[in-house]
């Protein structure tokens, strides 16, 4: 008979012949291996995919001239950094390019050298051949836009930390000295122009000596502007109810609502949303007759002339007159630009010894302040028509003899 040895095996010289002993119940107990432990694999989204994400997420309560913004700056992140680069790859290092690049970036070259991609500009400029670069202020401002970007990706969990952090360029232009206000002298060529004393007529004429005393937007734009300290666009985009009588005071309502249906109406800030009592000098000037001829013709705009831009905003056709304007009148000059009549109403505010928290409520000015530290402004009802008014009155404006204008 044969016999298989594996029914052997474990058999030897000390095995014990007997009745067969039971196997205990632990014995008896079969373990399978655990599965090998597979390494998370990195996301296989892009930059281009995370960023477009956050251009479009919902919960973004952005303006229009916001997401314009940041959409720029994607449009040049991705064009420098690559839109087709894994977002778990993206480094300090990437960050660092952008900002080589963009400081030989020339200004406005996407329309300047449209057959040229941003790197290929700033090569140019690098070598020597192209000129008029955008400013550091400009390259800040990418930055800034960039590392907001990235900071919502930490958020979202794309990266795991902002490799933009802390990263600027030292601004060569002193904050106070980015833009100047306008001097009595240039106060004087503008509204001593033929536009403001007389001239053939308000369209392509206007900077001819004539007759004609046109009342349009070029007229009345500058002169709200030097009595309000209203930004460009907030004066662009007036409705003909925004200036209307509140508890008895007759006020500019700067506003992102509408009483007429008006939807180009937007805010730079939260504090710009304000009302501005009107100064006497527009009153005597013949405003009100203005805004009356223009509700009595159905206009909804108070200047209703002026397109708006291809992205809804009026104040860039006007701009651009006005630079024009100011050339033409012999006003032109180094770091004043519309703006500066905002800086000129500032130092009006001041000359009249106007109490700190009125001036900055008249012109929608904040006060740098961090949010917990300002906490108490979200205190009280603010200040009341009645003190706007009387620190309105107060205002002189003694550098600029408009006389001429008084109806």
């Amino acid at each position: 008979m044969t016999i298989d040895p594996v029914l052997l095996e474990g058999v030897g010289s000390s095995a014990q012949v007997g009745p067969r002993q039971p196997v205990p119940a632990a014995a008896s107990t079969v373990y399978f291996p655990s599965p090998p432990v597979v390494p998370p694999q990195k996301s296989c989204l892009t930059f281009g995919n995370v960023y477009d994400r956050y251009i479009n997420d919902p919960t973004r309560g952005w303006s229009v001239r916001t997401r314009d913004s940041y959409e720029t700056c994607r449009k040049l992140a991705t064009d420098i950094i690559g839109a087709d680069l894994p977002i778990a790859d993206f480094t300090r290092t990437h960050c660092r390019d952008f900002i080589e690049t963009l400081r030989f970036l020339p200004k406005n070259a996407s329309k300047r050298f449209p057959r040229l991609s941003p790197r290929q500009a700033a090569e140019k400029a690098r070598e020597g051949k192209l000129d008029n670069l955008i400013s550091s202020a400009n390259v800040n401002a990418y930055l800034t836009d960039l590392s907001s970007f990235l900071n919502w990706a930490v958020r979202e969990e794309y990266l795991e930390r902002n490799p933009a952090r802390g990263l600027r360029l030292p601004d060569e232009v002193a904050k106070r000295n980015k833009r100047f206000p306008f001097s009595s002298v240039q106060l004087k060529k503008i509204f001593n122009a033929p536009l403001y004393r007389g001239c053939v007529d308000g369209e392509r004429s206007y900077f001819l000596p004539g007759t004609e005393r046109p009342q349009n937007a070029r007229f009345w734009i500058p002169l709200i502007a030097l009595h309000t300290g209203m930004r460009l666009n907030e004066i662009c985009q007036l409705d003909v109810t925004d200036l209307r009588a509140i508890e008895g005071v007759q006020c500019f309502v700067v506003s992102d609502e509408s009483l007429v249906g008006s939807t180009d109406k937007q805010l730079k800030t939260r504090t710009s949303e304000r009302v501005i009592p009107i100064h006497p000098n527009l009153c005597d000037f013949g405003l009100f007759q203005f805004v009356d001829k223009r509700r009595r013709a159905g206009e909804t705009k108070l200047f209703g002339e002026i397109a708006p831009g291809p992205r809804g905003v009026r104040a860039v056709a006007f701009s651009k007159w006005f630079t024009l304007f100011t050339r033409k009148a012999g006003a032109a000059q180094d770091r004043t630009c519309f703006h500066s009549f905002r800086h000129n109403f500032r130092d009006e505010l001041r000359a009249a010894r106007i109490d700190h928290d009125v001036a900055l409520a008249i012109g929608g000015w904040t006060n740098g302040a961090s949010t917990k530290s300002n906490a108490s402004e979200n205190y009280g009802r603010g200040h009341g028509i009645n003190v706007l008014d009387e620190a309105m009155l107060r205002l002189r404006f003694e550098n600029v003899d408009l006389s001429h204008l008084r109806r």
